[in-house]
């Protein structure tokens, strides 16, 4: 064998073996490269969309939290200025109860008082009578008398 031959024989079939595996093998071989290649870069814009989507959810988040806080602080002071009002309300029933209580028990007194001095009237007119009685039998003058009675009527 000759060596040209055999180096020729080689090439021509190394000729053939590149052009079959061109025209079968590396179509399958660029499309499955294209294809992944195309997948990756899906995959890439799919996590930079995720990332996106991640930051604005967590924006969003951050939103929803403080509007919550700031609700939260607006009901609380709400409520705050509905238990001072509450307050204020029970301090104002609270003093014109005490100033009904106080003018109740102004007029008992005074009521009290009244009965008292109507009780003593009573007394000392009895008292009176008893003394003028007792003054008249002993001493008959009526006109000395009758004056005296007077001012004490009078005085009652």
């Amino acid at each position: 064998m000759n060596i040209n031959a055999t180096l020729l024989g080689q090439v021509i079939w190394f000729a053939l073996f590149v052009l079959f595996c061109m025209k079968f093998v590396w179509p399958p071989i660029t499309r499955a490269l294209s294809e992944r290649k195309q997948k990756i870069a899906d995959g890439l814009s799919a996590a930079d969309r995720a990332q996106r989507d991640l930051e604005l959810a967590q924006a969003k988040a951050t939103d929803s939290l403080k509007e919550a806080k700031d609700k939260a602080a607006e009901i609380i002071d709400a409520a705050n200025r509905r238990a001072n009002q509450i307050l204020e309300e029970a301090k104002g029933n609270a003093v014109a109860e005490g100033a009904r209580l106080i003018e109740k028990a102004q007029a008992d007194i005074e009521q009290e008082i009244n009965q008292a001095r109507e009780q003593l009237r009573k007394e000392v007119s009895v008292l009176v009578l008893q003394g003028a009685e007792q003054v008249l039998r002993a001493e008959v003058n009526r006109d000395a008398h009758k004056q005296l009675l007077e001012q004490l009527a009078a005085e009652l």
